[in-house]
């Protein structure tokens, strides 16, 4: 195989295989369909134009068959008149449109007979273009069913084209978020570091530890004034708790005479009680 010939091949192949792609079936079969309603319309118009010529011939025929009718009755007038050599000549032309006759009633026969032909073939292909549409219109519903039931399944297992595209997009929103984040992140955390001076204070990374370590001081000075109140504190509370227990000891001898007293506080005496409660029933009987 030449070169020229490999390139036409595969020249061929790539276009029959877009083709492919590209052929609809549905509309495939309604333009064969049409194709041959289009060669049935011809049929019929041949036969109509047949019929026409031999419609013509048969006038034609007609007007002859009147002439020989004609030429008969001149021959015999010119015979009656003793006139042989008319009725000759009548004779000779009544002949020569009885051959003409003769020649029209075949040429007249064959054109019934080829259109007989065109009607039969006419009629076969009507019957094939009937059944041709049967099946045109069934191969046509399974088709979309098929081509539903596809649509169906692509969408519900997301291997679709359109499908495609849209976890593509979810894809590649996804890498953006990501990279978003990540982004974000390096940010803050570059921020933190003091890698990034702030644009819009006038200080530099010096000025900055330099405020660092004047902090650092601040809270060591106020850290040993804490501890210098703490050790104050401290002190106040020894001497405190030497004092509590001075008294605790001195008044151990009068705990006795405190715990009679308040015994004698907690506890009255029954005629206190008896007096509280016929109080209690004198203001019953009243409000009764």
């Amino acid at each position: 195989m030449g070169i020229l010939s490999r390139a036409s091949y595969v020249v061929r192949s790539k276009v029959n295989a877009i083709l492919n792609r590209a052929e609809d079936p549905t509309e495939t079969l309604d333009y064969s369909y049409e194709q041959m309603r289009d060669e049935l319309q011809e049929v019929k118009q041949g036969i109509a134009d047949l019929t026409t010529q031999k419609k013509r011939l048969e006038i034609q025929k007609r007007r002859l068959e009147e002439n020989v009718e004609k030429h008969n009755e001149q021959a015999r007038e010119a015979v009656q008149q003793d006139r042989e050599d008319l009725a000759r000549r009548a004779l000779e032309k009544k002949k020569s449109k009885m051959n003409q006759i003769d020649d029209l009633e075949g040429q007249i026969a064959d054109l019934q007979n080829t259109q007989d032909q065109l009607v039969d073939k006419k009629d076969e292909l009507q019957n094939r273009i009937d059944e041709f549409k049967t099946k045109k219109e069934t191969m046509k519903a399974r088709y979309e069913a098929a081509e539903a039931s596809t649509r169906v399944s692509e969408a519900m297992t997301g291997v679709g084209d359109e499908m495609e595209d849209v976890g593509r997009s979810i894809e590649r929103a996804e890498e953006r978020t990501e990279e978003m984040e990540a982004r974000s992140q390096a940010m803050d955390e570059l921020e933190a570091s003091g890698a990034f001076e702030d644009a819009l204070s006038d200080e530099d990374a010096i000025d900055r530890e330099l405020e660092g370590g004047r902090t650092d001081r601040e809270v060591d000075a106020e850290l040993e004034t804490l501890k210098a109140e703490f050790g104050k504190a401290d002190a106040d509370g020894e001497g405190a708790t030497e004092t509590a227990d001075a008294a605790a000891e001195s008044g151990s001898a009068t705990e006795p005479d405190a715990d009679a007293a308040e015994a004698a506080d907690v506890e009255p005496s029954d005629e206190e009680v008896e007096a509280e409660l016929e109080e209690l029933r004198s203001e019953e009987e009243n409000d009764n």
